[in-house]
């Protein structure tokens, strides 16, 4: 196909070029995604569309976002969204940009959804802990129908965020709280399920972080100075909140999950399994409280 100056080829190309030569990860899908997000397009739609001029406005907006990817921001950032399992969350600085492997631990739970139904035939209230933008919470709320949906994160800035989505769903009934673990939770709440992606990360590790998680990802989110006793209390918030029977599934290290595993087990928890993700790394980690005699 001729390429022809000014049109929306022309850009695509110069783009990529542009970003390769800064040794960015995959130029050409990324100047696809800041494209088809300014156009408004499906990214599969470009391919259908490489001969159509864009406007100087189009060029300048372009031309502007593709350079915030040169300096490293990451796309999710730049358009302000991230698909995450069956819906699309809206995302900013002030929130962890969704993982895939974090959709595995939602789809874990969506694949679990008779045997909830069987567990707790009346019903299940879900406390989606260390909450970030909703994804989790938000996601499980619109997949298995739970009597309560509770969502909380230390920061305010997050749970702004995480409000945002849930009106994009049109989500009513979330309760949402700025808490350190579960310190302003009303003393009443309980849980059936309680659902987790801290931060696990040793801040020892950050000088192998990339630097387009490093610079742009809150740290807050990420880094913890001291991975078995932030868990340690994390466990116990978690514990003293969960029904008898309870399932307790949480995100982490991969390298620390066996450490992570013994320290639940000693505080009373029952381990169901260590999960593997996409990747056969051991991600997450399913616990249960002990149900009640005769139940």
């Amino acid at each position: 196909m001729a390429e022809q100056p000014g049109t929306l080829l022309y850009y695509l190309k110069r783009s990529t070029e542009f970003l390769e030569k800064k040794e960015i990860p995959n130029p050409r899908v990324d100047a696809e995604w800041i494209l088809s997000d300014l156009l408004n397009l499906p990214r599969i739609k470009l391919y259908s569309q490489f001969e159509m001029p864009l406007s100087q406005k189009e060029i300048d907006l372009y031309r502007e976002r593709i350079v915030e990817r040169s300096k490293r921001k990451p796309v999710a950032y730049i358009t302000g969204k991230k698909g995450f399992h069956q819906f699309e969350y809206l995302v900013s600085e002030d929130v962890l940009i969704p993982r895939p492997e974090t959709e595995e631990l939602v789809d874990f739970l969506f694949k679990q959804k008779e045997t909830l139904r069987t567990e707790f035939p009346d019903g299940f209230q879900i406390w989606d802990l260390c909450s970030g933008s909703g994804c989790i919470g938000l996601s499980l709320s619109q997949l298995l129908d739970p009597k309560v949906v509770v969502l909380s994160d230390i920061s305010e800035e997050a749970i702004q965020q995480s409000k945002a989505n849930a009106e994009k769903y049109q989500l009513t009934g979330i309760q949402f709280y700025v808490s350190n673990l579960d310190e302003s939770l009303p003393n009443h709440l309980r849980f059936d399920i309680i659902v987790s992606n801290p931060p696990y990360i040793p801040d020892s590790e950050k000088k192998d972080i990339m630097p387009d998680v490093l610079d742009y990802e809150p740290h807050l989110a990420l880094f913890v100075s001291d991975i078995i006793e932030f868990h340690r209390a994390l466990f116990l918030s978690a514990k003293q909140r969960l029904n008898p029977g309870g399932w307790f599934l949480m995100e982490t290290h991969p390298n620390y999950i066996q450490e992570l595993e013994s320290l639940a087990i000693s505080l009373g928890f029952v381990s169901e399994r260590r999960i593997l993700d996409s990747s056969n790394k051991e991600r997450f980690l399913f616990l249960k409280t002990e149900a009640k005699i005769g139940s």
